[in-house]
């Protein structure tokens, strides 16, 4: 069933009345015997407080709850509801019952809290100290319904609420406004305390990890302080002078056995260079020996010799050496054919000087100017001779190359270094016939 308005229900339910005119005792508290004997219901109440128990006391799906049982949510918004709702509390019907029962369930402990006060003053006091700390609903029904509440009081309650409900309006706004900026405040600060506590984690994991180095270094103190004994037991022993006394005992001992051994590591060093310098003579030796073989067999068997060097030397040799007058001084006098055959082979020109030993060396500057390249072997030519074709060769620029080795392997590597163009006084081999002598 549908419950509909009163026919006598006012048609602006929910404005606020301001003409209220107050008699002249309307402040003063009701005497004991005129107090009603119980406390008034909401459809006994004046027409101006339902409007504000409904708004304030009765919340958004509470009210939902009654207009969906008693049918009159269909063609209304919240705020149709609620004119409805103000309008079915000016009399006693279901809905006012319902509404009645639910305010009385809901703020039982107000209504319970405001009954122990007797009288007006004590009412008007707790609900001023009510509103002062924002709590409103449950004191407002509680007021509103106290046998001892006089009109003025319930007036002033429902002043009260008029004005709260206009401050909150005006605040909104500003409330919209900083509820935005403490939201970015949050995510400032929110983004703030993660970085702090990613920070402060690798700040804890740095702390735990000087916490476990002080650890250790507590553990190797003690382990320290567990050899102070000891070495307490040795400073007494050397403050008394016995132990320096054997110190310095052994210290001597150690000054003649490392004077000894330096000695010895000195003779080793000698000998070990020895040993190097005669290993290196053994390996030239032997080199040597290998190539005279080489040479008797070569000649034994008449064919010509074809030494190791010049069997290395690259094919572009020959084309380096043709038609080149080479000078050689000193070597081995036995050998010259051999120095010959190999220089011919190689399209060479080869001429000789035997460094002093029997020949003048007056001959050396003709024989340097006339020749294209110098070959000279320091282990078979005299100090005099040696520094005769090196001074020579550096004043007229002729390429000459100092080498160790007079046999014919010697020879023929020294050939090859030569058509590569190495040269001991840094000059370079000069093109073919350039500064010879006729008829050297």
């Amino acid at each position: 069933m549908c419950l509909k308005h009163p026919e006598h229900a006012p048609t602006n339910i929910g404005e606020p009345t301001w003409s209220i005119s107050l008699g002249a005792d309307a402040t003063a508290p009701l005497p004991a015997s005129q107090r009603p004997r119980c406390r008034p219901k909401l459809w006994e109440l004046e027409a101006k407080l339902h409007c504000p128990i409904i708004g304030t006391c009765l919340s958004l799906e509470a009210l939902r709850r009654v207009a969906r049982r008693f049918r009159f949510e269909a063609t209304h918004d919240e705020f149709g509801m609620h004119v409805e709702a103000v309008g079915f509390s000016q009399q006693r019907n279901p809905v006012s019952e319902t509404l009645q029962r639910h305010l009385d369930k809901t703020y039982k402990l107000w209504v319970d809290r405001f009954a122990r006060l007797k009288d007006d003053a004590a009412v008007l006091a707790l609900w001023q100290e009510c509103l002062q700390r924002g709590d409103v609903a449950g004191p407002l029904w509680a007021v509103c319904t106290h046998r001892a509440a006089s009109a003025a009081t319930r007036h002033q309650a429902y002043g009260d609420i008029h004005m709260l409900s206009h401050q909150v309006g005006a605040g909104q706004a500003a409330d919209v406004r900083r509820l935005a900026h403490l939201e970015t405040d949050n995510a400032r600060l929110a983004a703030e305390l993660r970085r702090r506590s990613i920070q402060h984690a690798g700040e804890l994991d740095a702390l735990r990890c000087r916490l476990g180095h002080a650890e250790q270094e507590a553990r190797d103190a003690r382990q320290q302080l567990a050899t102070i004994g000891p070495l307490q037991q040795e400073i007494e022993a050397l403050r008394s002078g016995q132990a320096l006394a054997r110190l310095e005992e052994r210290l001597a001992e150690l000054d003649a056995a490392q004077r000894r051994n330096d000695a010895q590591q000195a003779r080793l060093d000698a000998l070990q260079a020895h040993n190097q310098a005669l290993a290196r003579q053994l390996e030239a030796a032997r080199s040597e020996l290998e190539n005279a073989e080489s040479l008797l067999e070569a000649l034994e068997s008449g064919d010509e010799p074809d030494p190791a060097g010049l069997r290395d030397c690259p094919a572009d040799c020959a084309a380096a050496l043709a038609n080149r007058c080479i000078l050689y001084v000193g070597g081995r006098q036995s050998l010259i054919s051999r120095y010959r055959q190999i220089a011919e082979r190689l399209g060479a020109r080869l001429i000789h000087h035997d460094g002093g030993s029997e020949e003048t060396l007056s001959r050396l500057p003709d024989l340097i100017h006339g020749a294209d390249a110098v070959l000279c072997p320091t282990d078979r030519i005299s100090h005099n001779a040696y520094y005769h074709v090196k001074s020579h060769c550096k004043r007229v620029g002729k390429p000459c190359l100092f080498y160790k080795g007079g046999g014919v392997s010697g020879f023929a590597f020294a050939m090859a270094r030569l058509s590569r163009g190495e040269s001991s006084l840094s000059t370079e081999l000069p093109a073919p016939g350039a500064g010879r002598l006729d008829g050297a």
